[in-house]
């Protein structure tokens, strides 16, 4: 197994379909990301939530998951569910979002994520970030959409715990669920760890990606 690096990053962009998405999906990815880039612009988008107990979790947590970031969170209030009926307002948050500059690096959800407001999100995004490293994650749920990954994040133990931690401390709303705990967290982190030889890791599918071997 290879591991290649992106080298130096200054900002990146991480898009949720709800408030919790990113931090499920990348949170590990997000700590280790800005505790070795100080002063990293991240640019959060949100589509749902805004105006509610949510938006102030995801606001809350995001801060957490970015320590020492630049952190730029915007939050809409597009309706739980029903994305792909609003489509046009989903479009122009993301193209809003892709006016504000170039990221070195996107985190957003995967295209064959069974969740229809993940999915569409996850379609969206490369219509406006044509030639940017779109790095999908994944959210365990019911619907058992799981599968092989491509690319993989490895998380120190100390950094998985973080993780685990924060999503527990910082969104109360989300406790009740059946899946939100500490032994899906980390499970899903043990296994994605020994699939790149680590303890743990996050992992996310590639649809693109254009090599420079040769620079």
């Amino acid at each position: 197994m290879i591991g290649l690096g992106a080298g130096r990053l200054e900002r990146i962009v991480a898009v949720g379909a709800h408030c919790d998405d990113i931090a499920i999906g990348a949170g590990g990815t997000l700590l280790t990301l800005c505790r070795a880039h100080p002063g990293l612009r991240v640019d959060a988008l949100v589509l749902t939530g805004g105006g509610t107990e949510r938006e102030q979790e995801e606001e809350a947590a995001l801060a957490a998951f970015c320590p020492g970031a630049d952190l730029r969170l915007t939050v809409h209030k597009l309706p739980d569910g029903r994305l792909p009926v609003h489509w046009d307002e989903a479009k122009r948050a993301v193209e809003e979002l892709r006016a504000q500059g170039d990221p070195d690096l996107v985190l957003a959800p995967r295209t064959d994520d069974a969740h229809q407001d993940h999915r569409g999100l996850a379609r969206l995004v490369p219509t406006a970030f044509r030639d940017h490293l779109v790095l999908g994650y994944e959210i365990v749920k019911w619907d058992g959409d799981l599968g092989r990954m491509a690319a993989y994040q490895p998380l120190s133990p100390e950094t998985a715990e973080d993780k685990v931690r924060l999503l527990q401390e910082h969104y109360p709303s989300q406790r009740h669920r059946p899946w939100y705990d500490r032994e899906a967290f980390l499970g899903l982190a043990r296994i994605r760890g020994i699939e790149c030889h680590a303890r743990y890791a996050e992992a996310f599918a590639v649809t693109k990606l254009t090599l420079n071997l040769g620079g």
